[in-house]
C-alpha cells in the first residue's frame, strides 16, 4: 500500500502573457485549454490513486478563465490545490483563489528587484506584481512560495533575493538550474560556491533557506558534472522515489508522466510517458504508466539530466526518512 500523499501536476494550458527568454511558451497564444469537464471527471481516479496535492501548471494557468472553478472544484473533492504562476495577474486574482480554496500559490521570480527581474523575464511590472500578489494570498492564507530559474547570468542576485522573499514572507524557495539545449558555462564555479553556498547554510530562524538539493550540486561529484557538463544534480542512487508520488499530466496531448521533470512533449515517432485516456475514459496507474515510472524508478538516478532541485531532494529525503513533509516537491 503507498503510505504517503501523491501530487498531481496539470498543465491546463499552454499560452502565456510574459515573453521569458529561456522558455518555450514565451508569448504563447496556444488556444488550448483543460476543461472543467476533464478535471471533475478525473478527480475521483485521482483519489483513488492517492492523489492529495493538485497542482495547476502551463504556460501561465491564471489566464485561464476556469482557474477558479478549477480550483473550487478540487478543494471540493479533498484535494489541496496550488497554481505555479509568474505573478503578473495574481494582484486582482488572490481574493477569488483564496476563496475558491487555494492551498499554496508559487511564484516565478528570477531577480532581487524590477529593475533585474523584468528584464530576464522581458515583462515589465512584473517582479512588483508578483510580491504583491505574495503579499496579498498570504494574507489571505495561502501558503506562499517562490521558484527561481538561476544561472550565470543571475547567480549574484540570489543573496538579495533571499532577503526581499525573507522580509515579504515567502515560506518556500526553490533554486531551479537554468535549462537549454547547449551547455550552461561558469567562467568561475568557485565564485558561484562563494556567492550561493551561504543561501543553503543560513540560519532557517533568520533567513528563507531554498528546498532540496543545492541547484549546483551537494558533493563533489554532482559539482563537477554540473559545471563541466551541465548535468543537474539527480536524485541519489539506487532509486528515484519521485516516479511513485507523481503523476504529470499534459492535456493538450493527452499524456502522463512520473515526474513533473520528464519530457513532456509528444515525439511523432516514439512518444513519451503514457495515454491519459484509453478507449475514451480516463484512467491513471495503467500498465503502460507503471512500466514508464518503474524505468525511471530504477534508471533515473543514472540517466536523468534535467531533474530539479525539489525532485532531487525529495527522492533524497524519502530514502533517508521514509516520508517528507507537505509541499516538498
Amino acid at each position: 500500500m503507498h503510505e504517503r500523499h501523491r501530487y498531481l501536476f496539470i498543465r491546463i494550458l499552454e499560452a502565456c502573457n510574459a515573453d521569458c527568454f529561456m522558455c518555450e511558451f514565451a508569448l504563447s497564444r496556444d488556444a488550448y485549454r483543460f476543461s472543467l469537464d476533464d478535471f471533475e471527471e478525473l478527480l475521483p481516479k485521482a483519489r483513488a490513486a492517492g492523489v492529495h496535492y493538485v497542482r495547476f501548471t502551463g504556460g501561465e494557468p491564471l489566464m485561464h478563465q476556469d482557474v477558479v472553478e478549477l480550483v473550487r472544484a478540487g478543494t471540493a473533492a479533498g484535494m489541496r490545490m496550488s497554481v505555479i504562476t509568474n505573478g503578473m495577474l495574481l494582484p486582482r486574482l488572490a481574493d477569488r483563489l483564496a476563496e475558491a480554496g487555494l492551498a499554496q500559490v508559487i511564484v516565478s521570480l528570477d531577480g532581487g528587484s524590477g529593475a533585474t527581474h523584468d528584464l530576464y523575464r522581458r515583462s515589465p511590472g512584473m517582479f512588483d506584481n508578483g510580491l504583491r500578489g505574495l503579499r496579498a494570498a498570504t494574507a489571505l492564507g495561502v501558503l506562499p512560495r517562490v521558484n527561481t530559474v538561476v544561472g550565470p547570468h543571475n547567480y549574484t542576485e540570489m543573496p538579495r533575493l533571499q532577503e526581499v522573499l525573507t522580509e515579504a514572507g515567502v515560506r518556500q524557495w526553490e533554486l531551479s538550474a537554468l535549462k537549454l539545449e547547449r551547455s550552461i558555462v561558469y567562467p568561475d564555479p568557485g565564485h558561484v560556491r562563494e556567492v550561493c553556498d551561504p543561501l543553503y547554510d543560513a540560519d532557517p530562524r533568520s533567513l528563507l533557506v531554498p528546498l532540496g538539493k543545492r541547484f549546483y550540486g551537494d558533493t563533489a561529484e554532482e559539482q563537477e558534472r554540473y559545471f563541466t557538463q551541465s548535468l543537474t544534480p539527480r536524485a541519489s542512487k539506487p532509486l528515484c522515489h519521485v516516479v511513485d508520488d507523481v503523476i504529470y499530466i499534459d492535456g493538450r496531448f493527452g499524456r502522463m508522466y512520473a515526474c513533473s521533470c520528464l519530457p513532456h512533449r509528444e515525439a511523432d515517432d516514439d512518444p513519451s510517458g503514457a495515454p491519459l485516456r484509453e478507449n475514451g475514459r480516463i484512467l491513471l496507474d495503467t500498465p503502460t504508466f507503471r512500466a514508464h515510472a518503474d524505468f525511471f524508478r530504477e534508471r533515473g538516478p543514472e540517466l536523468c539530466g534535467g531533474c530539479s532541485t525539489t525532485a532531487a531532494g525529495y527522492s533524497d529525503d524519502v530514502s533517508r526518512l521514509g516520508s517528507v513533509p507537505p509541499w516538498q516537491y
